[in-house]
């Protein structure tokens, strides 16, 4: 990056924090509640970015257009919302990144679609809630990613301008919002992914592997 960012904006599920696990979990027990076998971790994984409807389509393999999807949606976040800081932890090397960011007075904050019933205490269960400078949900606009409205938002709450901000996710429509925001772009390789396009594909300004990159590329290391 040529200039120092304003402030840093991260997406939650696949960037900052690992809720592989949980989400994986609420669909195994949505399986089991049926008589059926668990699936392991990786069958889920790819779609944990489309949330239930990618956790109820791997489970149950049913899909957001078919008959029965929405009462199977409402049991998946019953079940996640019960167990959802069980096994989720912040990933490996972000809780160092933040203690930079903080050490070096650059605000950071949290844009996710996750709505806030799940994302506000699953953040403030994992110690990240205090120390953001602000966290847009899934539901604090009328608008969720990909469009740019809640990356607008949290700039506005930060005090910053949208084209000093930085974006990182894990997402396409991470990189979309971003993108539509005005913001820099960073696409974050430890996240989930997806099961389209591959990362670079995307459009990201920048891609990284690990959060010290990160570091490195906001020319804070």
């Amino acid at each position: 990056m040529s200039r120092r960012a304003g402030a840093v904006l991260f997406d939650l599920d696949g960037t900052l924090i690992d809720s592989a696990p949980d989400l994986a979990g609420a669909g195994n027990d949505m399986r089991a509640a049926r008589g059926l076998t668990p699936y392991p971790l990786v069958h889920f994984r790819p779609m944990v970015g489309a949330g239930a409807r990618g956790m109820v389509g791997r489970a149950l393999g049913v899909g957001p257009h078919e008959d029965g999807f929405i009462p199977l949606r409402d049991e998946f976040l019953q079940r996640y919302e019960a167990r959802m800081t069980r096994e989720t932890r912040v990933f490996d090397g972000m809780v160092s990144l933040l203690d930079a960011f903080e050490a070096r007075a650059m605000p950071w904050g949290i844009v996710t679609n996750k709505a806030a019933r799940f994302a506000e205490p699953l953040a403030r269960s994992l110690g990240l809630l205090p120390r953001a400078a602000t966290l847009v949900c899934g539901d604090t606009t009328p608008h969720a990613k990909p469009h740019p409205e809640p990356l607008l938002e949290a700039a506005r709450r930060i005090g910053v301008s949208a084209a000093d901000c930085v974006y990182v996710g894990d997402d396409l429509r991470d990189v979309q919002a971003g993108r539509a925001a005005g913001m820099t772009t960073v696409a974050v390789r430890w996240g989930y992914l997806g099961d389209g396009e591959a990362i670079e594909a995307w459009g990201a300004d920048h891609l990284v592997q690990t959060p010290a990159d990160l570091l490195k590329l906001l020319r804070m290391a």
